[in-house]
C-alpha cells in the first residue's frame, strides 16, 4: 500500500499561483503513476497531470497544459503540481492518486487517494 498527503491548497484569486504537494510513503515502488485529479461540486472527478516517477514523463489534461505544471523531488518522494493563472474553473478539491503501470488520466484506474486539498480561485 501507498499512503498519500497532500497540502497546499488555499483561496486565491484569479490570476494567481498555488502550489500543491503530494507525500507519498509506504511500498511507492509499486505505483510508479502519480496523477493529481480535481472534483468539483456536482461534477466529475477529472484528471490534471500525471507523473511516471522512474523517468518523469507526463501528460496534461488539455484545460490545464500551458497553466499547469507536475514535478518530483525523487530524494523525498514527493509529487508537486504547480498551478498558474488560475481561473475560478479551476476552484475544486485536489487529490493526488498512485497506481501500477500504465499511467493514466483516468480516476477509475488509481487505486490509491490522498484526503485531498481544497483550492478556490475568486473573480
Amino acid at each position: 500500500q501507498v499512503q498519500l498527503v497532500e497540502s497546499g491548497g488555499g483561496s486565491v484569486q484569479a490570476g494567481g499561483s498555488l502550489r500543491l504537494s503530494c507525500a507519498a510513503s509506504g511500498y511507492t515502488g509499486s505505483r510508479p503513476c502519480m496523477g493529481w485529479f480535481r472534483q468539483a461540486p456536482g461534477k466529475e472527478r477529472e484528471g490534471v497531470a500525471h507523473i511516471y516517477t522512474p523517468g518523469g514523463g507526463r501528460s496534461y489534461a488539455d484545460s490545464v497544459k500551458g497553466r499547469f505544471t507536475i514535478s518530483q523531488d525523487i530524494a523525498k518522494n514527493t509529487v508537486f503540481l504547480q498551478m498558474n493563472s488560475l481561473k475560478p474553473e479551476d476552484t475544486a478539491m485536489y487529490y493526488c492518486a498512485a497506481k501500477s503501470l500504465p499511467c493514466s488520466l483516468d480516476s477509475s484506474a488509481y487505486n490509491n487517494w490522498g484526503q485531498g486539498t481544497q483550492v478556490t480561485v475568486s473573480s
